[in-house]
């Protein structure tokens, strides 16, 4: 018998039923705490009323019942989504000395994060889908995107990152572990199956096939899709390349923006980041979760004419 394997018995017989799990990223921040409560409170009030706003603009106004304007709506309530899924339970882990959480309500904070980034990289596919159409096929634009298939693209963007998000939870939660402790400030699947002294093949299998999947498909069509675009607004009339410009550039910054954060966020929870300083961790852990849902809103809401000129309206009167 291997010193491995004499070692993975002895961890086996000493672990633990697991029922709370502690967040060791977490410092003694004294008075400051106050600070970054009032902080990360603020930033969660503006994105929820950026998003709820253009929500409401989109639906109410009947002028903006096109299929860009609704998947935008989709993404809107994806920030949403993703924004109450952390930030609560960040305030609160602020203010607490213990900086513990339920296993239960850990693994329901999972399945939040992991689904709000497969719905964010798939609602950016398809709207990029609906540009290349509306560009590439202008006159065929509303008879390919009918309200039966903007229905079912959406339905299936939020079904199928529902199921890819729950299946690594139902592979993580029979895990026997050997320890509770881990070094982020949210709960995070992997830093899970890294406690683990049980075997993790098909969690770490199924990990890497489903980051690999979440995000090479949504981007391999919108480069794919751009490249169509590029296409023909190099070979169109000036009116055709500034509409071009205009609706593509922020769908362009969203994706770069989230992709950066995901990338790091990626990195982190596979490679050992120990060497590098715990709060510059803690930012590129909540880079993504923080500022994608308030740079949708903005880059959106002042680069789109039509929400733009609703917006300042509603505002003025």
């Amino acid at each position: 018998m291997t010193p491995t394997s004499v070692y993975m018995r002895r961890a086996m017989r000493n672990h633990t039923q697991v029922s709370y799990f502690t967040l060791g990223a977490y410092f003694d921040a004294g008075v400051f705490k106050y600070l970054f409560f009032i902080i990360f409170l603020s930033l969660y009030l503006v994105i929820v009323g950026a998003n709820v706003l253009l929500v409401v603009v989109i639906c109410v106004n009947r002028s903006l019942h096109e299929p860009m304007y609704l998947f935008l709506c989709s993404l809107f309530v994806n920030e949403l989504y993703g924004s109450t899924g952390l930030f609560p339970f960040l305030l609160l882990q602020i203010l607490s000395d213990t900086h513990t959480v339920p296993a239960p309500l850990c693994f329901l904070q999972i399945f939040c994060l992991y689904s709000y980034a497969c719905v964010q990289f798939n609602n950016l596919a398809i709207i990029s889908y609906d540009r290349y159409v509306a560009i590439c096929y202008p006159l065929q634009y509303h008879t390919r995107m009918t309200c039966n298939k903007i229905t079912l693209l959406i339905a299936l963007t939020w079904f199928c990152s529902s199921v890819l998000s729950f299946v690594p939870l139902s592979l993580s939660a029979p895990l026997q572990l050997c320890g509770n402790i881990i070094n982020k400030v949210y709960c995070d699947n992997y830093s899970i199956v890294k406690l683990s002294c049980s075997d993790t093949t098909a969690n770490n299998i199924y990990g890497l096939i489903a980051t690999f999947f979440t995000v090479s498909c949504p981007v391999s069509l919108i480069f794919y899709t751009y490249m169509r675009i590029l296409t023909v607004c190099f070979s169109g009339s000036k009116q055709t390349r500034q509409k071009a410009v205009s609706t593509c550039t922020p769908h362009l910054a969203s994706l770069l923006n989230f992709s950066f954060g995901a990338f790091f966020e990626i990195t982190q929870s596979r490679f050992n980041m120990t060497s590098a300083p715990n709060m510059l961790r803690i930012f590129l852990s909540l880079y993504w979760l923080t500022c994608q849902p308030l740079f949708n809103p903005l880059m959106y809401g002042l680069n789109m004419s039509n929400i733009r000129v609703i917006c300042r309206n509603l505002i003025y009167s």
